[in-house]
């Protein structure tokens, strides 16, 4: 059996074909499609007519990437940027009537639940109680837990590209004290989720998301052509020295340095910014860098829980449209 999920994230459209047969996502093909919805929707702004018809090609053309490697409909969802715009509801109606696909809308804390058990299957029972970073485009979640949902979850505007956008749009690279504000915007959201995780004591922190996995390659950790099972860490110290280097160069010079990517080097202060700022005040020294993160967590909880728990999401988002205003999302989670 084969199942493909999709995220409409603030960057790419990306589909992901597993075999799940066997009770573990097993990729087959992977693919991505460039939207850098980021770079058009400003925060708490619509999303622009323009940018919506190309969401609209890329969810289609995911849609037959998958039927053409013999997957099922696929699970899909839209992360932060569509999730705040004002006109989310008539993007995901125009998507779903055009492309026949029910794209939906999680909220943060659902993203959070979902990301941690990627991260808890990946990394094991053996890690103990895990406590789990994921910086977006849009929003930070954070998440920790003793079983195999979370106990506690926090979704929090600082995605790396929210914050570029509110704080590094005048000048490329940003004054000190730009960069300073910007961490005392972030201490100042962070500081009761923080001091929650302190106070939990993890045994195991990881990190996830294309930002971390970014930083920890510019701060040694191996490239990602030596594959998903070599162990990456990135430590708070070397997160510091990181954000120096990257605040003295512009935008263009940071995509040269090792792991930057072009489309990701604007925000990628404003990211390591965020990631040592959530470091210190949990007071987690090092973090090690999961490569199963929100996507995998989808295809966990369709083989794990079976198809309803989507179909629930999808009705509700349905719901919410027919209500024109915001229906409750609840997941009923199974502990354990």
């Amino acid at each position: 059996m084969r199942t493909s999920v999709m995220d409409v994230g603030s960057k790419t459209v990306r589909l992901v074909v597993a075999d799940t047969a066997g009770g573990a996502p097993l990729p087959v093909h992977t693919a991505k499609w460039p939207l850098r919805l980021s770079e058009q929707v400003t925060p708490g702004k619509p999303v622009p007519e323009q940018a919506v018809e190309r969401l609209v090609d890329a969810v289609a053309a995911a849609n037959r990437t998958a039927a053409r490697w013999g997957a099922s409909g696929p699970l899909a969802f839209a992360t932060a940027v569509v999730r705040g715009a004002p006109n989310r509801q008539e993007v995901l109606s125009t998507v779903r009537a055009r492309t026949g696909v029910d794209l939906c809308t999680l909220p943060g804390e659902v993203e959070a639940e979902l990301t941690f058990l990627g991260a808890r299957r990946w990394m094991g029972w053996r890690c103990g109680p895990l406590a789990l970073l994921d910086i977006g485009g849009g929003s930070l979640e954070v998440a920790f837990g003793r079983g195999r949902l979370p106990d506690f979850v926090a979704s929090l505007p600082l995605g790396a590209g929210r914050l570029t956008h509110e704080y590094f749009a005048e000048a490329d690279p940003p004054s000190p004290e730009q960069v300073r504000a910007l961490r005392r915007r972030v201490r100042h959201q962070l500081r009761d989720v923080a001091a929650r995780i302190r106070w939990e004591g993890p045994r195991t922190a990881v990190a996830t998301s294309r930002t971390f996995q970014q930083l920890g390659r510019l701060c040694g950790a191996a490239p990602g052509r030596h594959g998903p099972f070599v162990e990456r860490e990135l430590s708070c110290a070397d997160l510091r020295v990181a954000i120096d280097r990257l605040a003295a160069l512009p935008a263009a010079e940071r995509a040269r340095l090792p792991g930057i990517s072009a489309p990701r080097s604007a925000q990628s202060l404003a990211g390591a910014v965020v990631g040592h700022t959530a470091m210190k005040l949990t007071g987690l020294g090092t973090v090690t860098i999961c490569p199963w993160a929100l996507r995998e967590g989808v295809l966990l909880r369709h083989i794990e829980d079976g198809p309803s728990w989507w179909a629930e999401i999808i009705r509700l988002n349905e719901k919410e449209t027919a209500a024109d205003g915001p229906v409750p999302l609840r997941i009923a989670t199974a502990r354990g």
